[in-house]
């Protein structure tokens, strides 16, 4: 049972194929055994096989990413579409890839595919790279014999996405990364500068200013308890993050409180809005059952409380309700989306309608986006201006007194 619930790993394997020449290539398995089994249908004689070795730096720097996921799309697309055998152009692109860890998936979904296995199912292997949507839509094309035009519809698919995160994460992380810079800087102050400040107003011998008693005990607090703090907030960060992953209850709550963000929860609401409408356009124009389709949008929404909204649509359409029906009961969706869907239903162009949907939130968000960097920028300028203005003007402020009453 354990070897069951493994999580896959990625094996090299060595064998002999049916006319005695030698082959090798990596598969991903939950074990040795299953790779024997599986050479063992493709007609090859197990050799040597062994666990392929990783690192820690291999996993950040040479994992695919969904780029290059939509890069290898619309690649394959080209090729299919020249007329290249679907066996051969996934080889040609893979000596192509710069990327171990993409090269050799490629080469593994390859071998299955000249074993036999549908191009889904290869791709099917690694859910992290190719998900339940992006499988779904393979095997539409295989099945209608159209895979280039989907595997170029994923492609668009894909960079619209990526496109609306990267903006999403641009917005998030400009303000992040400049009030973290603030922080560290001022800590650096609190720990190196003011202490010596604080040396030689103490051979002053006379009172010094609130404000600059203020700076002086929140400097020695941090030399006494800054590393506490520090390993606090660092434990804090890692236990949240393992409770989230494991914490559907949590997942859910922090869905809900990101919508109710000021400036931020719109963004992340016309974010999920465009996200569903693309995803459903793409599957139902793709000829996906709506029903079916639903079940692979609610895990391309990028929210949980929209992901189980999705779930309860799809289960009343299930049962004959009409879709915009279904989405006026949740109560997530704006009249204009609702109004759109029920003239596409109607119009029997329901992925169209759709379309358009996501190209008006598309924009949205983007133009949200940059109104927000406008805003923002100035606001982060006053508030660094403050803290560290503040904190400057509260250390000299001995000083400014000596100097004036030496005048006097």
């Amino acid at each position: 049972m354990a070897e069951q619930t493994a999580k896959p790993e990625h094996f090299i394997w060595q064998g002999t194929d049916k006319k005695g020449n030698k082959a090798n290539g990596i598969m991903e398995a939950e074990n040795s055994a299953v790779v024997k089994s599986e050479l063992r249908r493709r007609g090859i004689v197990p050799g040597k096989i062994k666990k392929k070795p990783s690192s820690t730096l291999d996993k950040l720097f040479n994992k695919p990413n969904a780029g290059d996921i939509a890069v290898f799309s619309r690649q394959l697309a080209t090729m299919i579409n020249s007329g290249v055998p679907l066996v051969t152009a996934l080889e040609i692109i893979a000596a192509g890839i710069d990327k171990p860890a993409m090269r050799e998936m490629i080469v593994s979904i390859k071998n299955d595919v000249g074993g036999g296995t549908p191009l889904a199912s290869a791709m099917g292997r690694f859910p992290e790279y190719f998900d339940e949507l992006f499988c779904n839509l393979v095997n539409v094309g295989e099945q209608s014999g159209a895979l280039d035009i989907l595997l170029k519809n994923i492609a668009d698919y894909k960079e619209r996405m990526e496109s609306i995160k990267s903006k999403i994460k641009k917005a998030m992380f400009y303000p992040i990364a400049v009030i973290a810079i603030a922080v560290i800087i001022t800590v650096i102050l609190m720990i190196f500068v003011v202490p010596a400040f604080a040396d030689l107003f103490g051979s002053f011998g006379a009172e010094l200013p609130l404000p600059t008693r203020i700076v002086i005990a929140m400097s020695e607090f941090l030399q006494t308890w800054g590393w506490a703090m520090l390993g606090g907030i660092i434990v804090s960060v890692y236990l949240f993050i393992r409770i989230y992953k494991k914490s559907p209850a949590l997942r859910a709550t922090m869905s809900r409180l990101s919508l109710k963000l000021p400036i931020f929860g719109s963004i992340f609401t016309k974010g999920a809005m465009a996200r569903f409408a693309r995803t459903m356009s793409t599957m139902f124009g793709a000829g996906v059952p709506l029903v079916e389709a639903m079940s692979s949008v609610s895990g391309a929404v990028g929210n949980v409380v929209y992901a189980k909204a999705v779930l309860e649509m799809r289960d009343q359409v299930a049962t004959g309700q009409p879709l915009n029906t279904a989405m006026r009961e949740t109560e997530l969706f704006p009249n204009m989306v609702i109004q759109m869907t029920a003239i596409g239903e109607e119009a029997g162009s329901l992925d169209s309608m759709l379309s358009k949907v996501a190209d008006f939130f598309e924009e949205q968000v983007s133009d949200a986006i940059d109104a927000l960097s406008s805003l923002m920028e100035p606001i982060i300028m006053a508030v660094l201006g403050t803290l560290i203005g503040g904190l400057v003007i509260a250390m000299y402020m001995p000083i400014f007194q000596m100097g004036s009453v030496v005048g006097g």
